[in-house]
């Protein structure tokens, strides 16, 4: 287990919401641009509306979290003030999965580009009209898994370049997988959006002074006009996500566009509770107050689903049939029912966990085996839904032109949702957004 005390980042304290939403006119919409929005697990929870479990919300904490209690114990979210206006991912899988669900809502799926942000960002400099106008917040979730410490831990001296191609050339590069972060502040930098909210591993405040450095490139973007809030690690389970998930937050906010006393408040060295913009816990994972919500399980929101053999649902009935490896690799655990799942990951390789595990393999949990149930990995759908993505979002899902050859196969699904922000999560950094909104840019 990492030592917490070690990572020089600021955890969040406990304490309550307080302040009224911002009104904006019928009709109008903060303009979001999305970098590395993979299948849009921050996007989702940047404009709400969707459908989550109910356990996922803290309705006496946050009663307006719910817009409608549907059957099932599942809930739609109350739509927030923001609007994804550009999209942007290299997997085409991302894509795919992306557009399918937010064509749903009548989105464009014009605006999600396939480009990496490199690129996009050199066909700006030529003169390109490539990202919208009027942007009010950038969102990014640079690519983590060279931070990440389920993976190689290299860091700024990544293996890859911005298109995921493997370097072969000794030269030094801006371009790398691991410095792409850099490339989201030369967006900001064009941009200049209100609000910038960046997203990684909690991984990399272990690795030296990374996260120091990534934290002072971003201070510079727009010639040093913005303020980068000293980020925040953020456990999902402390907000209604059934899984072990923690995400380091960074939050820049434009200084000359906030009102004074917004200003003021911001660059003090302790910032008043009223003006801090990150999220505070809605669920008692961690902090044990019995004003907090009982923390989500993976039970609660398995309890819809049916067997793969018994399911319609082609991200519920097609799923990885890979062998167990071992004990030795990673994936060959059982999830507990009754506690939070386990971070869901990207690079799988087949080591996806198991829903059960037979007692031959070391299973703990024999209930569902005596039941008749067989010893199998956790479906798309079930990782989907460890994630809190919407029991609606397809990830697994059919060419309607070519009958059963997959638009997004099942191999393709894991990766797209275990590299995904748990949309619950991103609707808490929403909300909170949404609530100090008027306090940083409204009139004193």
């Amino acid at each position: 287990m990492e030592d917490e005390s070690k990572n020089n980042v600021e955890e969040p304290q406990f304490s309550y919401p307080f302040s009224k939403d911002i009104k904006l006119g019928e009709g109008k919409k903060l303009r979001v641009l999305s970098l590395f929005s993979g299948c849009g697990g921050m996007d989702l929870g940047f404009e709400g509306g969707f459908i989550t479990h109910k356990g996922s919300v803290n309705e006496k904490m946050c009663p307006d979290f719910v817009a409608e209690h549907l059957d099932n114990d599942f809930v739609r979210l109350t739509p927030t003030i923001f609007q994804t206006v550009f999209a942007n991912d290299i997997l085409p899988d991302a894509r795919a999965a992306w557009v399918h669900y937010f064509s749903k809502s009548n989105d464009d799926d014009g605006i999600y580009r396939t480009e990496s942000v490199v690129d996009l960002v050199k066909m700006h400099r030529d003169c390109n009209d490539i990202f919208p106008k009027n942007i009010d917040v950038v969102t990014g979730g640079f690519p983590c898994q060279d931070f990440s410490v389920a993976g190689k831990r290299r860091g700024f001296e990544s293996h890859k370049d911005h298109n995921g191609n493997y370097i072969t050339s000794e030269i030094a590069t801006e371009e790398t997988r691991g410095k792409l972060y850099f490339w989201m502040k030369e967006v900001i930098d064009i941009t200049r959006p209100k609000i910038f909210v960046a997203e990684n591993v909690k991984g990399l405040t272990n690795l030296g002074n990374v996260k120091d450095i990534i934290q002072k490139d971003f201070s510079s973007a727009a010639g040093n006009d913005y303020i980068v809030l000293p980020p925040q690690v953020l456990h999902a389970a402390d907000y209604g996500v059934p899984q072990s998930r923690e995400r380091v937050i960074f939050i820049g906010i434009r200084k000359d566009l906030l009102n004074p006393t917004a200003l003021k408040n911001l660059e003090k060295e302790s910032i008043p509770e009223k003006y801090n913009p990150y999220p505070k816990p809605t669920h008692n994972y961690h902090i044990k107050d019995k004003r907090l919500a009982q923390f989500q399980t993976v039970r609660n929101v398995f309890e819809s689903l049916d067997e793969p053999s018994d399911s319609n649902d082609d991200s519920q009935k097609y799923y990885s049939q890979a062998k167990y490896m071992g004990a030795h690799c990673q994936g060959q655990n059982e999830v507990n029912l009754d506690d939070i799942g386990p971070t869901i990951r990207s690079e799988h390789h087949g080591n996806i966990e198991y829903r059960r595990l037979s007692a031959e393999h070391g299973g703990k949990y024999t209930d569902e085996l005596k039941a008749g149930k067989s010893e199998r990995r956790l479906t798309p759908r079930e990782c989907a839904m460890i994630q809190t993505f919407p029991p609606d979002y397809d990830f697994v899902f059919s060419n309607s032109y070519n009958g059963k050859k997959f638009a997004v196969s099942p191999s393709g699904a894991y990766k797209i949702i275990g590299n995904a922000v748990p949309p619950v999560l991103a609707y808490n950094i929403a909300r909170r957004l949404q609530q100090v909104w008027p306090l940083y840019f409204g009139e004193e």
